[in-house]
């Protein structure tokens, strides 16, 4: 059963938290998932297997409640979103190298991704933006602490990575963590807001996006890919691009405020 709020509509997925579908137009929606208050140790422990210092110190950090993307953008909701009034820069509608409405948009440097945002939100009149890192990996583990929101191993069961696909695969094929997100291990590299720091010294602990000082030639990026092994897909891995890049490997997913009344 669905119900109006805010203008998305509210679904409930068993063993998740609430959902809400944005309209994009021509038959193209968006879900997202509520994503509720709360603390965790962001980063990994000196103990974790293949982690590194660029993942240390672990810090405390608490956020508010947030809607975040079910899935990666897809193309479908690319290709309707990259037709709405420009902002700042132009929009290739069908950038990726893998072709099909239910994959996700890949091909995408950081400011194409910032641009699908600044359209989203003025379209929709809602704040559109890239997650933090912070907010990338507080859902990404969904109150867990392993390597992976699954446990402590990868597999293709539920995952997709290593290339043993061989290319990207539809949004949804493998199962979601406990808070209603799919795709956080694999698939496509998922861009975030921050500037690149070496390591979490001084990391803000609020969850908001990290872009004093640090390399603001490089920005964040989260989850992974088809083509990477599992050390890349962890939870608490970290890695650095040039917004200007566009490989097939990186894609983006969307936050947004939660509404007031839930």
């Amino acid at each position: 059963m669905a119900t109006s709020l805010d203008n998305l509509t509210l679904h409930r997925y068993k063993r998740t938290n609430k959902a809400y579908v944005e309209d994009l137009g021509n038959g193209v929606s968006l879900t997202l998932m509520l994503i509720p208050a709360g603390e965790f140790l962001m980063g990994a422990s000196e103990g974790e297997p293949e982690s590194n210092d660029r993942e240390r110190p672990q810090h405390r950090v608490e956020l508010p409640q947030f809607l975040m993307g079910r899935y990666p953008i897809t193309q479908a909701q690319w290709r309707e979103v990259a037709g709405y009034d420009r902002v700042e820069i132009d929009l290739n509608p069908a950038p990726s190298r893998f072709q099909g409405d239910d994959l996700p948009v890949e091909q995408v440097t950081w400011h194409n991704a910032v641009e699908f945002c600044q359209r989203l939100a003025a379209k929709a009149s809602k704040n559109y933006h890239l997650p933090s890192e912070a907010q990338w990996e507080y859902a990404c583990r969904a109150e867990t602490t392993t390597a992976y929101h699954f446990g402590d191993q990868l597999t293709e069961d539920v995952a997709n990575y290593g290339q043993k696909v061989g290319q990207t695969t539809p949004v949804g094929q493998y199962p979601a963590n406990r808070w209603g997100l799919c795709d956080m291990h694999g698939n496509v590299y998922e861009w975030c807001q921050d500037h690149w720091h070496s390591n979490y010294e001084d990391a803000p602990n609020d969850g908001s996006a990290w872009i004093e000082a640090g390399d603001f030639k490089y920005r964040v990026s989260r989850g992974g890919s088809w083509i990477y092994i599992p050390r890349y897909c962890r939870s608490a891995f970290r890695n650095g691009f040039e917004p200007g890049s566009d490989d097939a490997v990186n894609g983006f997913r969307v936050c947004c405020s939660a509404p007031r009344t839930l």
